[in-house]
Parts: structure tokens; sequence; C-alpha cells
């Protein structure tokens, strides 16, 4: 009877599509974003990238980009919008057309998280695109919290502009920064939980990420608080280290 047995031989890693520096998406896999800013986050891949970009609008009750918007970050020339009937529609959309490899970057805005087997079909078809050159990306647009079973990584993104002339960061030339986001990667297949304060100089400039306190991985937290940015000291250590588990229950009452 045959086995499979584990090895030390390692696994080379899956290109990377880098948003900013030590923030990066894998290619050939669908990945997810939700929170109130999740178009921008989506916005920043497409900047990213290189080459067509689909967009897959919800079936009803969306509303379509403003290339006039778009173009402060990359060329409205480089997407296709598409507005399907139904969310069915959607995905199959998206589906073949991560499997194509066509388009570097497909993202999909839905009114709902998918279940476990359509997200397990993106990732095959976003695998199947990079047969003939680089593998695409797939992006699923999620409300709230996101919650898309099976996902290789969950973004959430909030502003958090009111920061930009108050960050408390070790480097001053942030100090007259315009805009300020709260980025957290909630899921990853590989990584802990992590959190940072992005900071944009001007529109359409650089991204830079700030690593911020772990305790600002919950959304719930930072919607009562935006995390304070850590000392330049202490940064590395503490988005290095994993969470820490939940202590002991309490033995329950003798009778």
């Amino acid at each position: 009877m045959p086995t499979h047995l584990l090895n030390r031989r390692r696994h080379s890693p899956r290109p990377a599509l880098p948003l900013m520096e030590g923030i990066a998406l894998e290619h050939g896999r669908t990945h997810e974003a939700c929170g109130p800013a999740r178009h921008r986050f989506a916005l920043w891949l497409a900047a990213a990238a290189t080459g067509p970009v689909l967009w897959l609008s919800p079936p009803r009750g969306g509303r379509q980009l403003n290339p006039d918007g778009l173009a402060a970050c990359a060329s409205p020339a480089r997407f296709l919008f598409v507005q399907a009937a139904r969310t069915e529609d959607q995905l199959w959309a998206m589906e073949e057309a991560l499997r194509s490899g066509a388009a570097a970057l497909v993202v999909a805005e839905l009114s709902e998280p998918p279940a476990m087997t359509p997200v397990r079909r993106l990732h095959l078809a976003a695998e199947a695109g990079g047969r003939f050159g680089p593998a695409p990306l797939g992006l699923l647009l999620t409300p709230g919290q996101g919650g898309a079973q099976g996902i290789e990584s969950r973004w959430h993104l909030a502003p958090a502009h009111h920061r930009a002339a108050h960050n408390r960061l070790a480097c001053d030339d942030s100090a007259g920064s315009q805009s300020c986001w709260s980025l957290q990667r909630l899921r990853a297949r590989t990584l802990p939980p992590c959190s940072w304060l992005v900071l944009q100089a001007a529109a359409g400039g650089a991204l830079r990420a700030v690593p911020a306190s772990p305790a600002a991985t919950d959304p719930a937290l930072t919607a009562q608080g935006l995390p304070q940015a850590l000392p330049h000291g202490q940064a590395d250590e503490q988005t290095s280290a994993l969470p820490h588990p939940q202590a002991a229950l309490a033995a329950p009452a003798p009778p």
C-alpha cells in the first residue's frame, strides 16, 4: 500500500504580485478584500499588475467606477467592465477569465462571500491560467468583514486620513502625508494576522506601509480606535511574532 511521507525538500515559493514593501499577493490564487475601502485595495493591485484588468460588477445596485478616479491609480484603458445578471454568472465569468490567462487581474464585486466549492474552482482556474505565461490573480470584493471559504488571503482596508498629519512614526518625512489607510491581513495560509498604516504622500504617489499594533488585526477594534504605529525598534519584533495563545479555561467549581 503506497504511502505519502513528508520530506525536508524545499518547495519553491509561488510568484507573487508585490503591492508595497513587505506586502505581496500570490499569483495563481484567488484572494479576498473587504472593508469600506476595498475598492481602493483592488485599484492598488491593478496599478501593481501589468496587463488588462477584468472588473465584474454586481448584478444590480452596483455603481460604475469613474474613469477620472481610476486615472490616478492606473490607465482606464486597461479596464474591461462586465455586469452579470446573477452572482453565479459573475463567478462563472471570473473562472473562465482566470483559466484563459488573458487578464492579469480579475476582480469580482460580490454581494456576499461565496462558498468553498466556487472558491476552489477559482483557485484551479487561476493555476491553469499560468500555462503559457504569468499566472493571473483573482480578487473577490465582499462586504463587511468578508468570509469567503478557502480563500488564499483576506485583507481589510479602511480609511484613516485623519491620522495622516498626526501619525507617530519613526520617520519624520511622513508627517505631511495627505492620505492614510488602515490595512489588515485578516487571514493567510502561511502568514499570521498583521496590521499596517498605509501612507500616500500625494494622489497617485508611491505607497508606504508602516507596521501597526498587532491588536489592530481585529476590525472591531479598528472601528473603535485606529491603531497606533509602533516605534521603529519594535515594529519588526511585534509583526513577526505569532498571535499569543488563549489563556486556559478555569476548572469547574466542585458540586
